[in-house]
């Protein structure tokens, strides 16, 4: 069945080994996350090969399906926790992301309930404004949430780039290493983790100047597509051929390059815009928005453009591609982390893991 994605696992491999050595030799642990590729548990199994302790999602349900696929944990759940789901957060997750003192009581009388006491990271929002307590509240709250039974609040944590796209700088991140020191000196209590961030604090790194004491990384996009898309930049070191779309050409005729008629919006609220390049030589692909983000589709053939994208169809200009190609012929793509994460979740994507 196509589209097919096909990911390399000695691919994504490498990148993970490379992005432990790097963070570990900085004294940063690496939680290996999987949402992107929805806690497929044979990409799941072979982040686990390369010595990476504790693997990280944002999605309960596949926290459930990698254990029961025999992945051995621990695991931290990424997305602050729905009250709605706090059972299975018990249950499942050893590790929780917390930014909210009703939510932290409500998972402390579930784990309780199960004679457990979940290890939780509460979220400071330093400045991207997702999720978080506000740092200059911070002392206060997560003094507060230290008390809480069923409990134990292992450290803080904060991300930054997702939402506001705010850039991890020494400046963001010392804040957070303050906020733990003071949070220290009130209760007593000692905080063992500072999570600081994703891929898109690997710079702070690799330049030398991360803030001692942060001393976690929560990593997926650089280990599965070994991209940063809040630097706009491919990791150093890293490979970005890991996860590759296979789409099939189901039109293929020669066709103006601009649209005849007065140009309203498309189906998801756009506005195309055209360049007049005469008559082209235009392909269909059997794949669209539902599936994939064009965006983020990278043609293998260079000299393939993509041009725009449907729901479930992907327009293409194979003007200048020296392949001639012809309907039923297939067209291969490195992804991008929104690509791979639309591929993933779409079940009218074929997964093939090689």
């Amino acid at each position: 069945m196509y589209p097919k994605v096909y990911a390399y696992l000695e691919r994504i491999q490498e990148n993970a080994k490379f992005l432990k050595s790097l963070c570990t030799d900085s004294g940063v642990e690496i939680i290996g996350v999987t949402k992107v590729v929805c806690g497929e548990p044979t990409i799941a199994h072979a982040l686990k090969e390369c010595g990476i302790e504790i693997l990280g999602d944002s999605r309960v349900q596949n926290i459930k399906k990698m254990r029961n696929s025999d992945i051995k944990g621990p695991f931290m759940l990424l997305r602050i926790p729905m009250i709605s789901e706090l059972d299975d957060v018990a249950k499942y997750v050893d590790y929780t992301l917390i930014s909210d003192l009703e939510i932290s009581k409500k998972l402390g009388n579930v784990s309780s309930k199960f004679n457990k006491r979940s290890k939780v990271i509460y979220m400071v929002d330093v400045g991207d404004l997702r999720e978080g307590v506000w740092f200059e509240k911070a002392v206060s709250e997560i003094s507060k949430a230290i008390d809480i039974e069923g409990i134990e609040v292992v450290g803080i944590g904060t991300n930054l780039g997702c939402f506001g796209g705010v850039i991890p700088d020494e400046t963001n991140m010392e804040r957070l290493v303050k906020i733990k020191e003071e949070i220290q000196r009130e209760t007593g209590k000692t905080l063992e983790i500072i999570s600081g961030g994703n891929t898109a604090a690997l710079p702070l790194i690799e330049k030398g100047s991360l803030p001692k004491g942060v001393n976690q990384y929560r990593l997926g996009e650089s280990i599965i597509c070994g991209t940063d898309a809040t630097n706009n930049r491919n990791v150093p070191g890293t490979r970005q051929d890991t996860i590759i779309l296979e789409a099939e050409i189901v039109e293929l005729k020669e066709k103006p390059s601009v649209p005849y008629g007065n140009i309203g919006y498309d189906a998801f609220g756009r506005k195309p815009k055209f360049k007049d390049k005469g008559n082209r030589i235009k392909g269909i692909l059997a794949v669209g928005e539902q599936d994939v983000d064009p965006t983020s589709m990278y043609p293998l053939d260079k000299n393939i453009e993509i041009l725009h994208a449907s729901s479930d169809h992907t327009i293409v200009d194979l003007t200048e591609s020296k392949v001639s190609y012809k309907v039923g012929d297939k067209i291969r793509s490195r992804l991008g982390y929104s690509s791979v994460l639309r591929a993933f979740t779409s079940p009218y994507v074929e997964k093939v893991i090689l």
